[in-house]
């Protein structure tokens, strides 16, 4: 374009050249005028062109980025797309899940409150033997006196508080003559007395003790439980499987170790007395 628009000037020029000398001045000016506007409409064109070609290049750019963008959210929209369907799929399962947890666990109205009547029936049924055997053992020790022995419901459990006056000589591991009566009359309601377990626990007060046979507290403790199982178990024919002894040592007060009174209550032997209580484990479920 540029070549050709330089070849109608020059053609133009040429041809004025050639006519000069046959034109008036006047003529000759006119002429010179119109080829000077050829040649500045020439130049505008190609200024128009040179533009035309930036501008050109930089859609061209532009197109290139759009595309490129075009490329990314097309690439975008895949993944999302895939992860849609992966989280349908998660949600499909969830909702599988769900409705067969929903259909093993489901439980009619009328099935829950048989459960329940089952279980408060078993819990006061736990509730009457307790209550039965804690009567049944203070009657049967009602001889002693209530500084010697206390008999009583805690947790379920009835407890035979021994003090250590009916029991032991201080720092002794060996049941009095009294003491084993007293057991002796125990074990007999405790040969009557199905599904339960007995727990012996010693307890001591805070006063040091160190003697040959006995290191400390917690050792006086634990021998002077085992020696009434002993007596239990092989004097008295108790089940020594369901028997545990244990000791405590001085850990456990029950009152201050400040006074003579509470350091006497706190040298006693617990004889705890507990329910099976595997009926109300299995209807548990567990």
């Amino acid at each position: 374009m540029k070549t050709i628009n330089y070849f109608l000037i020059f053609s133009a020029t040429v041809g004025l050249l050639a006519v000069s000398s046959c034109v008036s001045k006047g003529k000759y000016l006119a002429s010179q005028g119109h080829v000077q506007r050829l040649q500045n409409d020439s130049l505008g064109t190609h200024n128009q062109l040179n533009d035309c070609n930036t501008q050109l290049t930089t859609c061209s750019g532009q197109v290139s980025n759009l595309n490129s963008q075009l490329d990314n959210c097309n690439s975008q929209v895949k993944q999302l797309q895939a992860d849609k369907a992966g989280l349908q799929s998660q949600n499909s399962s969830i909702e599988n899940d769900l409705q067969n947890v929903s259909t093993r666990s489901k439980m009619t109205i009328d099935e829950q409150a048989k459960r329940l009547k089952s279980l408060e029936d078993l819990i006061q049924s736990q509730k009457n033997i307790m209550n039965n055997l804690r009567k049944s053992i203070a009657d049967a020790l009602v001889n002693f006196k209530p500084d010697e022995l206390s008999v009583y419901i805690k947790d379920g459990n009835v407890y035979v508080s021994l003090e250590e006056k009916l029991l032991f000589k201080s720092g002794s591991a060996v049941v009095d003559p009294k003491g084993k009566e007293a057991l002796g009359t125990l074990a007999k309601v405790l040969n009557n007395t199905r599904d339960i377990s007995v727990q012996i626990e010693g307890h001591t007060d805070t006063i040091p003790i160190k003697s040959e046979k006995f290191e400390d507290n917690w050792a006086l403790s634990v021998g002077r439980a085992t020696s009434i199982v002993r007596i239990l178990t092989k004097d008295y024919g108790v089940d020594a499987h369901r028997i545990t002894a244990s000791g405590r040592g001085e850990f456990h007060p029950i009152r201050t170790n400040t006074t003579s009174e509470g350091r006497a209550s706190n040298r006693r032997t617990e004889i705890i007395i507990s329910p099976n209580l595997s009926e109300l484990y299995k209807l548990l479920g567990q």
